[in-house]
This record gives structure tokens, sequence and C-alpha cells, in this order.
């Protein structure tokens, strides 16, 4: 992220702010983010150590932190059971269910246009 006083930031501020579709891939663009939303579009809720298994290559770190933003944006909640030892679930919320007409087509996309 850069600091918010460089060009840089203003720049990518003034995209996003002014397109629609800077602003949705700026939510849900990058390697992991759309990986884990496609798990749970199709799954009720998710454990942490279930989302990390179906993404081969991905660090707890980095699973983490794609959670906690992806939380802060509205597209997942995390759901706490109050059990011993405790539990927690992610799933998807109503705006992140509204992106999956969206991101179906998408990925249809990539299915038909990927190279073999």
């Amino acid at each position: 992220m850069p600091k918010k006083t460089s060009t840089n930031y203003e720049n990518q501020e003034r995209i996003i702010g002014g397109c629609g579709m800077a602003f949705t891939l700026a939510l849900i663009g990058g390697r992991w983010k759309p990986g884990i939303l496609y798990q749970l579009l199709n799954t009720e809720r998710m454990r942490f150590a279930e989302l990390k298994n179906q993404l081969k290559g991905i660090s707890e770190r980095i699973l983490a932190s794609k959670l906690k933003e992806l939380e802060k944006d509205g597209l997942i909640s995390r759901v706490v059971f109050p059990e011993v030892p405790p539990r927690v679930e992610y799933e998807m919320t109503e705006k992140g269910n509204s992106l999956k007409t969206m991101l179906e087509t998408m990925s249809d996309w990539g299915e038909l246009n990927r190279d073999n």
C-alpha cells in the first residue's frame, strides 16, 4: 500500500473513485482473493484450515491477511463459535454473494480464453 501522501496513492484513489470496474477489481483482484471467493461461493462456510488446504501454495500469513481484507470490505464474514477450543468459520455476506454471477462469468471467460 503506497503512502497516502504519494502521487501513486493519489492516482490510485482517482482511478478507483472514477471507475466502477477499477473499484471492483481493487476489492477482488490479486493472486489469492479470487480463489478465496470461489471457494466460499461454492460452500456455505469454511474453516481457515479448509481454505488453506484448497488454496495450494498460500501461506497462513497471506491467507489471514486476505481474509481480513475481504471481511473489512464486507464481502465475507467471520463467524466465531463460543467453544473450547475456539472455532472460526468464514462465509459470504449478502454483498459478497452479489458477486456470484459476475465471478462465474469471469471464470467461464477465463476457461474459454486460457491457452491450454
